[in-house]
């Protein structure tokens, strides 16, 4: 409804995960650093923990994006409530591979070849899992032997497990011992602050189009702050009903009011 209004080109807080709208704050561009340098530096095993909506999913693509696909082939899992059998099958058809085995054992040494004859032929191979707390112990057992695999210079297959911050727990047992001492990178988003908070809404207002209008006041901008606890797609939410709140007053300002407006419609909606 507001997007002609505020001559945007799209609409600005959208919860999608487009890359291109990916804000780099201090703690998203160290977090993306260290997933370029563990995986370039071949380090095995990754994790990245940040608590739901954060960004972690928007940061991967990001981060796939800037892969070199000349030298790099990935295979990202976003549905990891899955078996051993349907996530070896699972990596190998995000791998581009159409015909499968059918057990365990010999899906594990369909990848293994698969995974040689990808770094004969000098490419390297990247495994990212998303929603990783909700690997099964059989499953991240699992990944925890793919990573065994390697020749006698270096790991075939890199691994990151992203998640929201349940899997620091779940990484923490005892029978996870063997999996944890293979974490060789390990790092943990933090949400945005208040200064973070409004070059973040600032940036995405101006990737939609918007030539300085409408304005968020300050006393908007820590309400929403406040409200979200600095959680980028909470941060979207309330941002597009202030917005709609403010178009419906015809107002080039958001005001700390829309913005109350906006947390009372979000906790409805959340009852």
């Amino acid at each position: 409804m507001y997007q002609s209004f505020y001559g945007f080109t799209e609409m600005p807080f959208n919860i999608t995960p487009d890359p291109k709208f990916l804000y780099l704050s201090p703690t998203h561009l160290d977090a993306l650093q260290h997933l370029k340098f563990g995986v370039e530096q071949k380090k095995g095993f990754i994790v990245l923990v940040g608590e739901v909506g954060c960004g972690k999913t928007t940061l991967c693509r990001r981060f796939l994006n800037e892969l070199d696909a000349n030298h790099w082939d990935s295979a990202l899992i976003l549905n990891p409530r899955v078996n051993e059998t349907q996530m070896l099958k699972a990596i190998l058809t995000e791998l581009g591979e159409t015909k499968l085995a059918r057990n365990q054992h010999d899906l594990v040494a369909q990848i293994n070849r698969v995974l040689m004859s990808r770094i004969e032929a000098g490419r390297d191979i990247v495994l990212i899992i998303d929603e990783a707390q909700n690997l099964s112990f059989e499953v991240l057992e699992q990944v925890r032997l793919l990573s065994n695999l390697e020749t006698d210079k270096q790991k075939l297959l890199q691994i990151v497990l992203m998640g929201q911050p349940e899997l620091k727990t779940i990484l923490a047992r005892d029978e996870l011992r063997q999996l944890r001492q293979r974490i060789l990178i390990h790092y943990e988003l933090n949400p945005l602050d208040i200064g973070d908070l409004t070059h973040y809404v600032h940036h995405r207002l101006t990737l939609a189009g918007g030539q300085g209008r409408p304005h968020f006041t300050n006393w908007a901008l820590r309400a929403v702050q406040r409200a979200s606890r600095g959680i980028p797609r909470i941060v979207n939410n309330l941002c597009d009903k202030a917005l709609l709140a403010a178009f419906l007053r015809e107002s080039d300002e958001v005001t700390w009011k829309d913005v109350r407006r906006a947390v009372k419609d979000v906790a409805t909606l959340t009852i």
